[in-house]
């Protein structure tokens, strides 16, 4: 473990480009490390060839990202816990700090009865943190669904490990800094990227919205963190120049607020 907070980039920020230019831009702009979602892009899947690019780039390998979302259903089967079961494989291969996980969607009744008791047998026996991501409610309108279960706020269960999202916190009417203070601790892995709050969860940009992303980083200087902070700002309509300006803002944004002054990135370079 270095000693400052390492800032990583997730992969799910450079979509829809790949594993591959997302090493090539981590260590171009100046990241400590990667997070990788994992995707159909098979490199997201294969230990050795992860190893590979972050040997070759310099870079760590801090999380990886299960295929728990909606849009990744099929990916890896569709035995939920299956797939955390290979992203802990993974994980443990490539060397990652911990694996993060959505919690169950409301329809997977059977997988989410268990899920709190699952996450914690898993953890001891691969011995890699299961850090569960909180989550919001889906709205149209004025109406909310709850999406979610056994529930999207990890301040409601006893994970030992949770991942938190300021982008997510902002969607679900929550306030990033207070839910850090909260989780204490527990907070192993942070996704960076802000929001309005809206009803969409936006990603974007730290400092471009009016989240507590400064003062989120504050705390988790404060209290001595050690875990990853990992940039997932959405750059899927940006071109090329334009997503890899948005990237580099978004890492001299935590290098600032984290008191990383002198280290890479930590400038924005004028085009």
């Amino acid at each position: 473990m270095s000693d400052h907070i390492p800032v990583h980039l997730s992969s799910s920020s450079v979509y829809p480009e790949n594993a591959a230019y997302c090493f090539d831009l981590a260590q171009r702009l100046g990241y400590d490390g990667v997070e990788i979602m994992v995707w159909t892009d098979p490199v997201t899947q294969e230990a050795g060839a992860l190893r590979a690019l972050a040997d070759l780039h310099e870079l760590q390998i801090g999380a990886i990202h299960a295929p728990t979302l909606l849009l990744a259903q099929r990916l890896w089967g569709w035995e939920p816990w299956g797939k955390i079961e290979r992203a802990l494989d993974l994980a443990a291969e490539v060397g990652a700090q911990c694996v993060v996980v959505h919690p169950p969607f409301r329809w997977q009744r059977g997988y989410a009865e268990g899920f709190v008791e699952g996450v914690a047998e898993r953890q001891a026996r691969w011995g890699v943190p299961i850090a569960v991501e909180n989550m919001f409610p889906w709205r149209s309108g004025a109406r909310a669904m709850q999406a979610y279960l056994p529930g999207p706020d990890p301040r409601d269960f006893p994970y030992g490990a949770v991942t938190l999202d300021i982008s997510h916190a902002a969607t679900a009417g929550m306030d990033a800094l207070e839910m850090a203070q909260d989780l204490g601790d527990r907070i192993r892995h942070v996704h960076l990227g802000d929001s309005f709050g809206s009803f969409k969860d936006e990603h974007l940009v730290p400092g471009r919205g009016n989240q507590k992303c400064a003062a989120v980083l504050q705390h988790l200087t404060d209290t001595h963190f050690t875990g990853v902070v990992s940039l997932e700002v959405g750059t899927r309509r940006l071109k090329t120049p334009a997503r890899e300006a948005a990237l580099a803002e978004s890492l001299a944004f935590a290098r600032q607020h984290l008191g990383q002054h002198d280290l890479p990135g930590a400038v924005l370079r004028q085009p």
